[in-house]
Formats: structure tokens, sequence, C-alpha cells
């Protein structure tokens, strides 16, 4: 079947609130290209409906996951302008599929990276400042029941973002060891740290610069990047207010109501 169809099959779950089966059944678990292209369909339909690419999430940062997952490498998604949350704002469960929440490092881009031939050093000297995120994952596969083509296609499960207000220089704080933690109404449900990142957030971002120049669609200055998880997920199964805090960087915070 052409990737039209699997994409066609994930609008309609989006529109109807109803997940679907999982896609790796059909396609296999090793055609990341096909899965890809799935993605890049509904990108298209997004933009066309008149959405706006802000820039990239980084999924599968967790070595452990990668092991779940049967992969070695990260994936990546889009990040739409309409599904940004305010910091300290509301949104409602009922928006989400299968919501879950993660916390993130993200850069903001001040340069293009364009060469093909990227180093760790045009990553750093590219990111103007680092704030903190809360990524609002949600799943267009029943039960979460996802491989890595299922998540590739569904837009590596992007849903929503929040950005916090405190933004620093990369020069000025401790990336890998900076601490996380993310409470639901004040409990802590989620610790890590930066090295939790592929060791780094700053080498998840080089690999996803690197594939991007691969694919002909460099990153550009005034990108968003979402680096990957630095803990595991939270589900969201009730109203709660959720806040990310790092240390040395901030702290960010958004309210699910029913």
């Amino acid at each position: 079947m052409e990737a039209s169809h699997f994409a066609d099959l994930l609008r309609q779950a989006e529109a109807t609130r109803i997940p679907i089966g999982n896609l790796r059944d059909t396609i296999g678990i090793e055609d990341l290209q096909f899965a890809y292209e799935i993605q890049q369909l509904n990108t298209a339909a997004r933009i066309l409906g008149g959405a706006r690419v802000l820039g990239k999430k980084i999924g599968l940062t967790s070595k452990s996951v990668q092991s779940q997952l049967g992969v070695d490498q990260p994936d990546f998604g889009m990040l739409f302008d309409d599904r940004e949350v305010e910091n300290g704002g509301e949104i409602a469960i009922s928006e989400i599929m299968q919501p879950k929440v993660e916390a993130e490092l993200a850069f903001v881009l001040g340069e293009d990276l364009v060469s093909e031939h990227l180093t760790m050093l045009d990553v750093m000297k590219a990111i103007s400042f680092v704030l903190p995120s809360i990524e609002i994952v949600g799943s267009r596969i029943e039960n979460w029941d996802i491989k890595i083509t299922d998540t590739i296609a569904d837009n590596a499960s992007a849903s929503h973002f929040v950005l916090g207000h405190t933004p620093k220089l990369i020069t000025d704080i401790d990336i890998v060891n900076t601490k996380m933690e993310l409470t639901s109404d004040e409990q802590i449900v989620s610790s890590g740290k930066g090295s939790a990142c592929l060791g780094s957030p700053i080498n998840a971002a080089l690999w996803l610069a690197r594939t991007m120049v691969e694919l002909g669609t460099p990153l550009l200055a005034g990108e968003i990047l979402l680096t990957g998880a630095l803990g595991p997920m939270h589900a969201i199964d009730k109203a709660q207010h959720i806040e990310a805090t790092f240390s040395g960087i901030g702290s960010v915070s958004v309210r699910f109501v029913d």
C-alpha cells in the first residue's frame, strides 16, 4: 500500500480521537524511510491547512528506550506553531490522544547548520540559547503499542510543547550535569539529568543536524529543537499541574484540565 494510505489513517485517528492499531504489522519495522514518508505527507497536509513548522523534536534519545524498540538511533518529528502551549497555561486533556509528558531542554538556533561535515563545535556555536521545556507527547496508535516505524510515521509521537521563559547561554550552564525534576501537583514523578539524553543534549542536536543535512533540509536559524527526555515519561490521566525544574536553568509548567 502507498504511504498516503497510512497517512490518511493517522489523520483520521487524530480527527476522530479514535486510536488505530499499530502500523508495523503492515509496513514492517525496518523501513524507516517509508515511515518518514508517511510523516512527511502529514506534515505537508498540516502546512497546507495553515500550520507553520517552528522546529523539530528528537525522540528515542534514551538508550533503554532504544533497546526496548530495537533501534540504535533517535528519530525526529515536527513542532507546529498551533501546538505550542503558554508557559503556566492550561490545556484540556481531551486535546491530546493518550497524553504523556517529558521534561527536556530546548535549543533555539541562531545560525544555519548546513555543512556536510558538521562538528560538535558547529552545533554549540549555533545555539543562541537554551530553554527549559515540557513536551506533551501523544499517540494515534492504540495503547501506545509502538515500535520504531509506528512512532516515526506518527510524527515521533509529538503533540504539544511548552517553553520556559528563562533563556540561558550554553556557556553559562553545565548542560550534561543539570538535574531535572518533573512534578505533578508538587509530587516528583520523574527525575534525571542532561547526560540521560545520549550522554548530552548536544549529542542529540548533532545527530539531528547531520541527519537533516543528509535529507537536504538542514536546520536553520530560528528553529526550536526539543532535544529529548531527561527522565521517564509521566502519563496524564486526570487534571493536574505539571512543572519541570532544571538546576541552573529554570522551570516551566502547564496545567491539564478536564
